[in-house]
């Protein structure tokens, strides 16, 4: 309850100025007022928006959607910043944490095409717009003889330029154009069994100065146990397999029914517990980009860090370090942290 004797603090949010961006920082902003918080929305332009002509696997900069909103949350300029969370780095700077991941949205990509209903109806040599190594290496495996493109810029130049013809189709993630209301041409939302998402995806990931305690506390609302778990779990894997959000690297965890216990798979957590209950189910990949290889890993666990680690570990021992060595070796992308 807010009363004119006690005037919630203002709150300052750093994003990015795109579309998708300031959809998600307006959505969080919101959230933030209905508490009573008057909220101010600064935008940043980071080094992964300025760069446009190059495909985002052959920039390699680390941080490239996050590091000039970390300068405005270092210097004070904003209190807190709204990232989609497959953007994040696994291993933050020095001097931020991540108070909240968001209930998180869809996880999965989303097949785009004005013609075409689903992957297997392309044609022979179809033309598929994605500049995700993920993304195109997971095509590939199933659909050799598809001619993958680089496809850059917001959501509405992308489907724009598959209204325009340019591609017979686009893969992006479901997420985003849900939040956007831009879902006309979405035809196929993909399995995660044929297109492995982006350890993250869906999901929003609040940060902030570290040790912040103030904020921490103001937007502790709005995080989301279910999704911090499994969220936690692929980043895990994520970050012992040294990639980032443009390595050929899928990771997909849900929290699963206990089977003796009869609960939900998504029920809340018991009162005085942050974690929920049930098994957690993790879905990995690590594939070559041309998709000659790709390895895959199903396993279930209840520590989300020892599973997320226990599946890198096993990638790698089948040959996922090889396909990693090849792919920074190549230069096609950059690991954001050592």
């Amino acid at each position: 309850m807010t009363s004119s004797h006690r005037k919630l603090p203002r709150l300052r949010i750093g994003s990015r100025g795109s579309q998708l961006a300031l959809w998600q920082a307006n959505h969080i902003s919101a959230l933030l007022r209905c508490r009573g918080h008057e909220v101010e929305i600064e935008v940043i332009h980071t080094t992964g928006d300025k760069i446009t002509d190059v495909a985002l696997a052959k920039v390699g900069t680390k941080g490239m959607f996050t590091k000039e909103i970390e300068e405005g949350l270092a210097a004070g300029r904003v209190d807190l910043a709204v990232h989609s969370l497959k953007d994040l780095p696994t291993e933050l700077p020095k001097g931020f944490e991540i108070a909240a991941i968001t209930e998180r949205q869809d996880p999965r990509d989303a097949f785009c095409s004005r013609h075409y209903s689903k992957i297997d109806d392309l044609p022979t040599g179809g033309r598929v717009g994605t500049s995700s190594l993920r993304r195109q290496a997971q095509l590939k495996a199933i659909r050799p003889d598809l001619d993958i493109h680089p496809l850059r810029g917001n959501v509405d130049t992308r489907l724009r330029k598959l209204e325009q013809g340019e591609y017979d189709a686009i893969i992006l993630a479901s997420a985003g154009l849900r939040r956007l209301g831009k879902t006309e041409l979405i035809k196929q939302v993909i399995p995660a069994e044929i297109m492995c998402p982006a350890a993250g995806q869906g999901a929003l990931g609040i940060e902030i100065r570290e040790g912040d305690a103030k904020t921490r506390d103001l937007v502790a609302f709005l995080n989301d146990p279910v999704t911090r778990t499994a969220a936690t779990c692929e980043r895990a894997l994520l970050h012992r397999l040294g990639g980032g959000c443009q390595v050929p690297i899928g990771a997909f965890a849900e929290i699963r029914v206990r089977q003796r216990s009869g609960a939900r798979m998504d029920a809340p957590p018991e009162e005085g517990t942050s974690a929920p209950a049930g098994i957690i189910h993790l879905e990995s990949i690590v594939a070559d980009p041309h998709g000659s290889k790709l390895l895959r890993d199903s396993r279930d666990g209840e520590d989300p860090e020892k599973l997320g680690n226990a599946a890198a570990a096993a990638l790698l021992a089948r040959g996922g370090d090889q396909i990693l060595e090849a792919v920074y070796s190549r230069g096609l992308a950059v690991p954001p942290q050592p």
